[in-house]
């Protein structure tokens, strides 16, 4: 396993060993003691999460907040999703910034999204299946989010017309929102 920092404080890439052969293949989608081998310390990962979407559906920009913020570790299971972090803690020198990336079935990487993230996906192929490690139960009343084509963030989404909740239809802009982390 290999734990990749970004360009953004927190947000982890993290790329399994995949062992294959004509029969298949395995990988560890997690294991405590690699990541304290590598990062020192582990987030502690309380709930799953399981979705099933088809093609062209956006879920996000979410988050959750304090005292129910959730980090979360996040991976494709079967098809592909374009996934999306943006930085909403005030005191980051990189808040109001995204990162973006490609997950897939094939490619098997991961992506863990610390708590002060809102996060999102679209999805590129019929029934993808989204996983989700959470270090923290959710709660509906500490559910937040941000527009998904907001112009400040500019995140390029590959698509015009996403297929969306009532929810994510109308979350506020970036400019009028107000963190609630710091």
């Amino acid at each position: 396993m290999k734990i990749t920092r970004t360009d953004i404080e927190g947000l982890l890439i993290i790329e399994p060993t995949v062992f294959g052969d004509d029969r298949g293949y395995f990988f560890e989608s997690f294991n405590l003691q690699k990541w304290k081998e590598q990062l020192g310390e582990v987030p502690d990962f309380i709930q799953d999460n399981e979705s099933m979407s088809h093609k062209n559906v956006l879920r996000g920009l979410h988050f959750q907040k304090p005292p129910f913020a959730q980090g979360k570790l996040v991976r494709v299971v079967k098809g592909s999703v374009l996934d999306v972090a943006v930085d909403i803690r005030k005191d980051s020198p990189t808040y109001g910034q995204h990162f973006k990336m490609v997950l897939s079935e094939k490619n098997k990487l991961q992506l863990y999204v610390p708590e002060g993230f809102a996060h999102g996906f679209l999805t590129l192929e019929d029934n993808t299946i989204f996983n989700y490690k959470c270090t923290n139960l959710y709660n509906k009343e500490s559910e937040g989010g941000l527009m998904w084509n907001d112009k400040d963030l500019n995140i390029d989404w590959r698509v015009l017309t996403p297929i969306l909740s009532e929810k994510d239809e109308v979350y506020e802009s970036f400019h009028i929102f107000t963190s609630p982390y710091n």
